[in-house]
């Protein structure tokens, strides 16, 4: 009589299952930690581009040029009202003016040089040394979402070579006040408060080691107004700066869907 054979089967889940949890578990960590890393990178990036900066319109020496303010407010917790914008006294500018911001004040101040200082042949002992912008009101003060472009038109423009280093001072409505005064020094890392600046050139494109200028033109100047001008219209668009944050967000949130999408194929496929 043959015995009787029984053949035990194990209970629970397969262990040839288990695998592929484990890759999916493993696959979302990996991502989760990505995902982390890209955000800290973004708020790196974002931290390191909020300068405030100058763009000049034209460089060349012994012309004039307008020179565009741009002033991105970054505090979380108040809003930027007054913008004060330091002239240059050893290369003075002769003529100074600047072009309206609707909601703001501008003025400009004249004072005495530290010493005098021949300009186009002529010896001056006084010039424009400050140019200082006020909002009028809470409205049309500047908070974390929003940036403004505070421009003058300048000259003459010194000789091709000098840099022009035009501090900065912001002020908050909580009455903190950050200085963009730092200068920066070519072959070392930028300051954390760098001072806005530019460099003149000559009238050939180039300043007095040869580099090549940034294409300029003195049109742009054509158009900006006297001081006691009435206010124009405000520029604190940001719609551009939003589109790209939303355009790279989108593009990660992509790649973490068809990474999911991916872990959960390869485990349907091993169980």
């Amino acid at each position: 009589m043959l015995a009787a054979h029984t053949t035990s089967l194990p209970v629970g889940p397969s262990s040839d299952g288990a695998a592929p949890a484990r890759t999916a578990r493993r696959t979302v960590r990996g991502i989760a930690a990505f995902a982390a890393t890209s955000g800290l990178l973004l708020a790196g990036a974002s931290a390191a581009s909020a300068h405030v900066s100058v763009d000049p319109a034209s460089t060349t020496e012994g012309g004039y040029s307008q020179l565009t303010f741009s002033v991105p407010s970054e505090s979380t917790d108040t809003t930027t009202n007054k913008i004060e914008v330091a002239l240059p006294t050893d290369t003075p500018f002769t003529s100074v003016r600047v072009k309206p911001v609707e909601g703001w004040t501008s003025e400009v101040v004249r004072g005495d040089l530290p010493e005098p200082v021949e300009v186009d042949g002529a010896t001056l002992t006084e010039a424009p040394l400050t140019v200082i912008w006020t909002a009028n009101d809470e409205e049309h003060q500047l908070n974390a979402q929003q940036y403004q472009t505070f421009s003058l038109s300048v000259g003459t423009l010194p000789e091709a070579g000098t840099t022009v280093e035009l501090p900065v001072t912001q002020s908050y409505a909580d009455g903190t006040v950050r200085a963009w005064d730092e200068p920066a020094i070519e072959g070392e890392k930028e300051p954390e408060n760098p001072a806005p600046s530019f460099v003149t050139t000559s009238s050939d494109g180039t300043d007095s080691h040869g580099a090549a200028s940034t294409e300029a033109t003195d049109e742009a100047v054509a158009g900006t107004s006297e001081v006691d001008t009435e206010q124009a219209s405000t520029t604190t668009d940001t719609s551009g700066t939003v589109l790209g944050w939303i355009g790279l967000g989108a593009g990660v949130l992509g790649l973490l869907v068809g990474a999911l999408a991916l872990a959960r194929t390869r485990g349907q496929r091993q169980n």
